[in-house]
């Protein structure tokens, strides 16, 4: 047995000048990658064009970008919008892009989905069950990016598999409670199962059952996980349950709705009407 870990890691992999390549950055667009190919997996088998999975990707990757980053800033930063409403407007939209906060990320992606279902006349829904897989992924690999940068930590704990975050500056240098790991294993356990759900029942599953369980499963633990975690800003110190936790609720009476809506529903379409199924086939049909 062992006391804790220290944890040294230095975020930064290398730098070429003023141009640095990070752990973090590396994780996240490697959580895309390789999302992107397990949708092209899934559309290959449930015959939907390649071509559909280059477009859904950019749909992804500007929402998620651009939700999480207003996210962090109205539910995280709103008090400098009062104080000084341009530097808050100008700190959200220009480089660094330090802050991005899951929540937003969610609504971005919920957007994100919303409007590639519309333009390709397929329902939401069936679109939302198969990108969940991936987005369980994604945010393990992100978690596992918050990890190397030695952000987020938990509180102090004496648990054995502890970490010393010797890189943090913000708390002191105690055995903490990873809980970037915690919510990292919970993300990629929930990728396996839901993969699993999908590639038993393939299109006899309700839609929206995936999409529930993943909102319900990820935000309950969001919640239970947030008591092992320090606050991220100072105003939640004061309050009986943090913003985390705040947020999580109505995700996860959305993912309980979806869930309901679901089984009553029991709608396995994958296209709103004839015309755009018979030419997602033909376009499937072409030569690769």
């Amino acid at each position: 047995m062992f006391n804790y870990i220290v944890w040294n890691v230095n975020p930064e992999i290398f730098h070429i000048g003023s141009f640095s390549v990070r752990w973090y950055g590396l994780l996240f667009a490697l959580g895309f990658l390789v999302g992107q190919r397990i949708i092209l997996h899934i559309f290959r088998k449930e015959g939907l064009p390649d071509e559909w999975v280059d477009t859904l990707t950019l749909y992804m990757v500007l929402a998620t970008v651009v939700g999480a980053r207003v996210g962090h800033y109205v539910f995280y930063e709103y008090p400098m919008f009062f104080a000084n409403p341009w530097k808050w407007f100008k700190e959200m939209l220009l480089p660094p892009y330090a802050g991005l906060a899951s929540h937003g990320a969610m609504v971005g992606i919920i957007t994100g989905l919303y409007l590639f279902a519309r333009s390709k006349k397929i329902n939401f829904f069936w679109i939302s069950d198969r990108i969940v897989i991936t987005v369980a992924l994604a945010g393990c690999f992100i978690r596992l990016g918050n990890l190397m940068n030695s952000e987020i930590v938990g509180k102090v704990t004496d648990v054995p598999w502890a970490f010393v975050f010797l890189n943090n500056t913000e708390f002191s240098p105690d055995p903490r409670h990873p809980a970037q790991l915690y919510e990292a294993i919970s993300c990629l356990i929930l990728c396996v199962v839901l993969y699993s759900i999908w590639n038993r029942y393939k299109t006899s599953l309700p839609q929206g059952i995936l999409t529930g369980l993943f909102m319900v499963v990820v935000f309950v633990l969001r919640f239970v996980y947030e008591f092992y975690k320090e606050n991220q800003v100072t105003f939640e110190d004061q309050m009986t349950y943090n913003l985390g936790q705040l947020l999580s609720i109505p995700a996860v009476l959305f993912g309980l709705l979806g869930i309901w809506w679901a089984i009553r529903r029991r709608e396995t379409r994958i296209f709103t009407n004839e015309a755009s199924a018979a030419q997602a086939r033909q376009e499937f049909s072409k030569p690769k």
